[in-house]
């Protein structure tokens, strides 16, 4: 046989071939359906790994304010208590210069 005469297969031949073409094409579409799996699986994870991160700085967020809020309300606490002292010893004082300004001129 040389090079322009055209080799001639069998029907035999035809159908292993067919069959060989067939088992590599079935092994590449299995092989990219588990690339594909893998890469959804992938894809969910970090998704979820991302969900997760935004989660777990809300909760920080949440904390941190309960915390400002826990303290403001301690520092009002004090305000209030020393806002009562004074009135107190405002009042105290008030009365006890007025009772000595007008004690014996009524």
């Amino acid at each position: 046989m040389n090079e322009n005469e055209t080799k001639l297969y069998s029907d035999y031949e035809i159908d292993i071939l067919i069959e060989d073409l067939t088992e590599a094409a079935i092994e590449a579409i299995e092989r990219a359906a588990v690339e594909a799996a893998r890469a959804a699986v992938l894809a969910s994870v970090e998704r979820e790994a991302t969900l997760l991160q935004e989660k777990a700085a809300a909760i920080r967020e949440a904390s941190r304010w309960r915390n400002e809020a826990e303290t403001a309300k301690k520092d009002m606490r004090k305000i209030g208590f020393y806002t009562m002292v004074i009135g107190l010893l405002g009042g105290v004082a008030f009365g006890i210069g007025g009772a000595y300004l007008f004690g014996g001129r009524y």
